[in-house]
Order: C-alpha cells, then structure tokens, then sequence
C-alpha cells in the first residue's frame, strides 16, 4: 500500500537528517500527519488524537499512538517500531513519549517539535512540556518537513498529474448537471463521485459550492438549493490521488450573463496571467501576490479582491488542503521549480451581489509553469 518505493522514502528521511544536524538538533518529534504521510508513508486520521513520530538525525524512528492505529501504520508506512500509548493509564501519552526517549538515552538532548500541528492541540503541548521539564530542551521548529514538502519530486509529480485529471472530471461531471432547476447536491454528488471513480481519494477539506448570495462565499457551507433560471454559482473543488490536491475554482453563470459579471471575469483573467507570469524560480511569494493585487486594483475592484490570491498544493489532510507557501503581501518565500501552487483569482461584490472566480493549479518550471487543466480559461456560462 506504499504510495512510493522504499528508496524514495529513505532520501527524504536523509535530507531531514542533514537539516537537523545543521541545525544542531538531535531529533525531531513529529506529529503533522502530512509529516509523517511524507517521511513513512503512514496514513490516518487517528491524528485527531496524540500520536507522535519520533525521527532522530541518523534516522532511527519509532510511532507513539494509539491501539486503533497500530494495524494502520503497520499496513500503510515503513515504520518498523511502533508503539501503543493507553488511555487513562500513566498520566497520558506524553510521559510514554518521555519513557521511550529515556530508554534511548536522550536526556539533555535538543528535540524539534512541531507544535504548529491539528495533532498537537494546546492541551496535549501542555502536556508535552511538562513532561519533558528537566528531561531535554524542546524547540519550536514547525517548518522543518513543511520546507522539504515544498518541491514535489518526480514521483509525487506523478500523483500530482492523476490529480489534475480527476479535478477536469469533476468539472466535467459538474457542467453537465449546471442548468436551471438543477439541484446543488446532485451537482456535489457528481462532481465527489467522479474523483471517487477515477481512483481518487477524499479531500483535505469540502467541496466549495454555492450559488445565489452563496456563490459569494468562499468556504463549504451545509443546505442545497436548486438554480434558478438567472443565477451564479461557484466552485472550488480539487482532484485528489494518493492525497495529492490539484485544485480548479470557476463560477459558473446560469441564464443572461450580466456586464458585470463580464468585466470581473476580465479582470480576473488578466490577473491570473500576470500571476502566472510572476510565478517563477527566484521570485517570491509576495512578487505573485503583487501581481494579482495590482491589476484587480487598477481594474476598479480593490474593494472585492482577497489578500491572498493562492497557496502550496501538495498531499494534505483535514481539515485543509491548502499548504505553505500563501500567496500574500509581504510572503518572501522564494519560488523554487518543482513546487505545485495554486492560483486563484475572486471577487466578491457584497454591494451588488455579484461573484467572480477563476482559478487552477500549474507546476512551476523554468521556462514557464505546467497549466495542470485540460480546461480552457473562458468564462463558464449556462
């Protein structure tokens, strides 16, 4: 069941190997699943309870978690050392971290921790450091694996390219139910299922869909309404395979296109070239942002753009698919090829009621970026 080869695995391992070692920590204890998901192979969502990896700089590694999972880890990563922690017994998991890191001799020793993490929620990290008081020094290094995820490499580009053909097929399973009438969840229905039917997996988070006042929102919301003969509707949904995202967003018109509607798309799709044209190796985040920002504000629509106009794609868990780095002012995250960015482009207009998307997911590259969408970049209409 591993998503790539044992040898994959092992590089990725040495590269967090060499970075721990110049930065003059011993080890790391992980708990993003996405950390782990990239280091193993290991795959759950038994993160929503403590469990924790532990990697040292020469690569031994052991799994803290619990019973549920063990049978999970054992069928799903390369993880040779796994243990259980039990509920209600020893004070909790953490000071069964604390044994097993004893047991191999680590007292005063310097640990990275990712305490930026769903899998570590305030409570638990209380009760880590309390744990480890006397024992080692804990250092907040919550980027470290982030930082390595940021450029895919040609296997993960792999599973990136099946991802974006199951994104077009939902589109396509998505535009063939958009008409007057149409139901909002059989549209869902279709577009989730057609993933699902090509081999694809669950999202990091929903399916984006709305339509009238909801097509100006940009997070899932519950309750479905059938289109009206005028409308709007937008989605922002992903392909996913092997829990690499490829992300689309459109908002798809229903009956007379109104001119506003026209000059958003517009300045949206002007926007999204002068992105992709900043989007290089050697300029920053912040460069791309800049971009999106200044056309959509010389376009007249300051007032109903975002402050952030796309992020990292890559093989992400609930509850979201985005990853670092963002898209915003200030970001000076430099772009490297390899990495997987999503670019969107939406205008919400609270005033007129009126909404405008465009956005998709290309590879970065050298001599211009990889468009991952079959589709076209024309405004969609009904």
């Amino acid at each position: 069941m591993l998503p790539f080869s044992t040898e994959e695995f092992e590089a990725r391992r040495a590269r967090l190997g060499r970075v721990l070692v110049a930065q003059g920590l011993d080890g790391m204890l992980l708990f993003r699943q996405e950390s782990m998901y990239y280091l193993t192979g290991y795959e759950t969502f038994g993160f929503c309870f403590f469990q924790c990896l532990y990697i040292a700089a020469d690569g031994d590694m052991f799994l803290l978690t619990r019973s549920a999972d063990l049978r999970q880890a054992r069928l799903t990563s390369v993880i040779d050392e796994i243990h259980v922690w039990v509920d209600g017994v020893g004070g909790g998991p953490a000071p069964q971290l604390r044994n097993l890191l004893e047991a191999r001799k680590l007292k005063g020793s310097r640990l990275g921790v990712e305490f930026d993490s769903y899998g570590l929620t305030a409570r638990r990290g209380r009760e880590l450091e309390a744990a480890m008081a006397g024992f080692c020094a804990l250092e907040d290094h919550s980027e470290v694996v982030s930082l390595l995820r940021m450029v895919k490499s040609p296997a993960e580009l792999s599973h990136v390219r099946r991802a974006a053909v199951l994104a077009d097929d939902a589109l396509d399973a998505g535009l063939a139910r958009i008409a007057p009438g149409a139901d909002e969840g059989e549209i869902l229905a279709a577009m989730q299922g057609a993933v699902f039917a090509g081999g694809g997996d669950y999202p990091g988070n929903e399916f984006i869909i709305g339509s009238g006042e909801r097509a100006l929102l940009c997070r899932y919301a519950s309750g479905r309404r059938r289109l009206e003969d005028q409308d709007q509707l937008t989605l922002e949904f992903a392909g996913v395979y092997r829990h690499y995202h490829v992300a689309l967003m459109r908002t798809v018109l229903i009956g007379e296109v109104h001119s506003e509607h026209v000059s958003m798309f517009d300045a949206a799709a002007d926007a999204l070239e002068a992105c992709d044209g900043s989007l290089r190796p050697g300029a920053t985040a912040h460069d791309v942002f800049h971009a999106h920002a200044s056309v959509l504000d010389r376009a007249g629509f300051a007032a109903h753009r975002l402050n952030a106009c796309g992020y990292s794609l890559g093989a992400r868990f609930t509850p979201s698919w985005m990853d670092y780095p963002m898209f915003h002012d200030g970001n000076e995250q430099v772009i490297e090829r390899g990495m997987v960015m999503f670019l969107h482009m939406i205008l919400m207009n609270s005033d007129s009621g009126r909404a405008m998307t465009l956005g998709e997911t290309v590879i970065v590259g050298d001599g211009g970026n990889e468009r991952l969408s079959r589709h076209s970049r024309e405004l969609l209409a009904r």
